[in-house]
């Protein structure tokens, strides 16, 4: 039972909860097994938008990947639409999270995870050369992408201009940097916001996106390790913002 052309499979009970109490979600059907639904009810209290369809646990293999952990729970559901970068940096205070060609989806869902426990106000990401929405991703995210704005850009390197118009100081992050992330950051109380861009899993920045940055800067770590996973890097950046935005606050 494949997904039909423009729709894909959601699975897990946080990425499925997540769906359903997501206005902006359009969702086809549901299908969990019993212990599934009765763990739903208590986690996203019914109404839901749609009727749940009563399966056995060995019917989530006809459609999903081998490997999926779907805890006998799974939405059809139609991809969520490109966030406006504008609307996202107007409706939040949050950095901005740029990431330049990462791949991987279980990256990206990781990102979508932190960029939520952190305040993120918009993730964004090309809208080629990019992953899609996958089972997967969502997986990772574990209800991240339904609540964290994900806009899809043509050109990052305009994006990261029309930001710096905004009045963010745009930092790439970049391992042979001279500068660390808390030494570039802006100071507290400057009202000046961030956004961080991450390079690809295997090769980092790409040019333009280098020399349209702010800056380029860098997460101190130990020179016996070359460099963190780009879900790893963005987790450990977003946490310096946020000990820069609790000392603004107080």
């Amino acid at each position: 039972m494949a997904a039909p052309a423009g729709s894909l499979w959601l699975y897990g009970q946080h990425a499925v909860a997540a769906a359903l109490a997501n206005p902006k979600r359009r969702i086809r059907r549901l299908l969990a097994t019993t212990d599934a639904e009765e763990a739903l009810a208590e986690r996203l209290p019914r109404p839901w938008r749609v009727a749940a369809e009563r399966v056995e646990k060995n019917r989530f293999q006809t459609f999903l990947t081998e490997d999926a952990v779907h805890q006998g729970i799974a939405v059809l559901a139609d991809p969520l639409p490109s966030a406006d970068l504008e609307d996202a940096i107007t409706a939040s205070d949050g950095p901005v999270l740029l990431l330049d060609q990462v791949t991987d989806p279980r990256n990206v869902g990781a990102i979508l995870r932190s960029a939520a426990a952190f305040g993120v106000a918009c993730v964004v990401m090309q809208d080629r050369n990019a992953p899609p929405e996958t089972g997967a991703l969502a997986r990772t995210a574990s209800g991240a992408l339904e609540t964290v704005p994900l806009a899809r850009e043509v050109n990052l390197a305009r994006t990261i201009q029309v930001l710096q118009k905004a009045g963010f100081w745009v930092m790439g992050l970049e391992g042979t940097a001279t500068r660390t992330l808390a030494e570039a950051k802006p100071a507290a109380g400057s009202g000046r916001r961030s956004a961080l861009v991450l390079g690809a899993e295997d090769t980092g920045l790409r040019r333009l996106q280098r020399e349209t940055c702010d800056e380029l800067v860098r997460l101190p770590i130990r020179s016996a390790m070359e460099s963190l996973n780009v879900s790893a890097a963005a987790t450990a950046a977003l946490y310096e913002l946020a000990r820069n935005s609790e000392a603004d606050e107080s």
